[in-house]
């Protein structure tokens, strides 16, 4: 039952030509769940297609808006106008801006990185850059592209695009398979349904897998990905998650281990669009198996592991989004094991593109929609 105790106010202003949204406090609707009663309370409104949050030390945030915008938005929901020095973003079909995140080192040096669909020949591909935050005049300065992705290139869809630094410094990216012939997630001579290890500067570890190896580009972790929409690293183990889109059925969480072959498309448990089979099997050797799989879709996106301590018995779920299936999905875990699944929000009926835990202990999502929202998660104060 979804309870709605005060109706929505937004206040927006016109700004540099784009709609700006301000504070939505005022909104709060409460859901059951198994850590008691929730508040979700809408923070900022008027986002077109937001895709990715990231905290600042001082509890804001950075939000990117897939049209090619980022902002800065305060935890009471005052967005800023667009930051200045983006590059130029192909915001065509699923590509556009999307990830954000801060460096670890971001007290000190005040980077991020972020990823975005570039268009180039025909097509488009992913392109990651780094670049200095100066918010306080509204701009990115020092934007450097640091790695683009090669292989057969995108005509709007499969871009992935998630980031998550581990704590050497260097950073995973999920790189989507552009929709691409099957085969080329398989293919080690390009990126293509793969995720990257890089370092911040887009150098090349010299511990990775394939380093040295003929044929094979030496940025690759881990390949035969399909659609990868969700990453994060397990703060207790340091091991990496990743969630990603089957076609029909066959969604997918993978736990990312080093040189690994995650099938797609030769295994997997989902049907192609038109209801062919798609894969010889579920399983093969030399082929890992999904720690957890949907049939039918849910669509998973943003992830993160809960570590706070606001729901004390969520601490050590993983959450992620879900765009078809609209809602919030937690995974409780037990070590790399997916013991049961907690679907939350449904009555929301919204697209859940992303989802952090904020410095605050709550948990923060992103409505995909064209009037998306950042909305605040937290326990009911009744």
């Amino acid at each position: 039952m979804v309870v709605v105790t005060t109706s929505l106010t937004v206040a927006t202003v016109l700004t540099a030509s784009f709609l700006v949204a301000t504070s939505t406090r005022g909104e709060n609707t409460s859901f059951a769940s198994s850590a008691g009663q929730l508040d979700v309370q809408a923070v900022a409104s008027g986002l077109v297609n937001p895709w990715a949050l990231a905290f600042l030390p001082d509890g804001r945030m950075l939000v990117t808006e897939r049209p090619g915008r980022m902002r800065v938005v305060t935890p009471e929901g005052q967005v800023s106008p667009p930051l200045k020095g983006i590059p130029e973003v192909w915001a065509s079909g699923q590509g556009g801006l999307l990830d954000v995140v801060t460096d670890k080192g971001f007290a000190q040096n005040r980077t991020i990185h972020f990823c975005y669909a570039e268009r180039t020949g025909g097509g488009g591909r992913t392109a990651v850059a780094r670049a200095t935050l100066n918010d306080g005049e509204g701009r990115l300065d020092d934007v450097k592209v640091v790695f683009r992705q090669e292989g057969p290139l995108s005509s709007g869809n499969h871009y992935g695009c998630r980031i998550a630094q581990a704590g050497d410094g260097n950073l995973f990216i999920a790189l989507g398979d552009h929709f691409s012939p099957r085969d080329e997630a398989q293919n080690l001579g390009n990126h293509i349904g793969k995720i990257i290890r890089i370092g911040p500067d887009g150098s090349v570890p010299p511990d990775n897998p394939f380093v040295g190896r003929d044929g094979a580009k030496p940025e690759i972790w881990s390949y035969g990905h399909r659609n990868e929409q969700g990453l994060a690293i397990d703060p207790a183990s340091g091991d990496l998650w990743e969630t990603e889109h089957g076609p029909r059925g066959g969604d997918e969480v993978n736990i990312v281990g080093k040189g690994k072959n995650y099938g797609w498309p030769v295994i997997g448990y989902g049907v192609d669009y038109s209801g062919a089979k798609i894969h010889g099997s579920t399983g093969k050797e030399g082929m890992e198996q999904p720690a957890k799989y949907w049939v039918p879709s849910i669509a998973p996106s943003g992830l993160t592991f809960y570590t706070a301590k606001l729901f004390p018995k969520w601490s050590g779920s993983l959450f992620t989004g879900a765009l078809s299936g609209r809602m919030l999905v937690r995974l409780q875990l037990d070590g790399n094991s997916v013991t049961s699944e907690e679907r939350l929000l449904q009555n929301l009926n919204e697209r859940i593109r992303d989802v952090r835990q904020g410095p605050d202990g709550a948990l923060w999502l992103l409505t995909d929609s064209s009037a998306g929202r950042i909305l605040r998660v937290s326990p009911s104060a009744k």
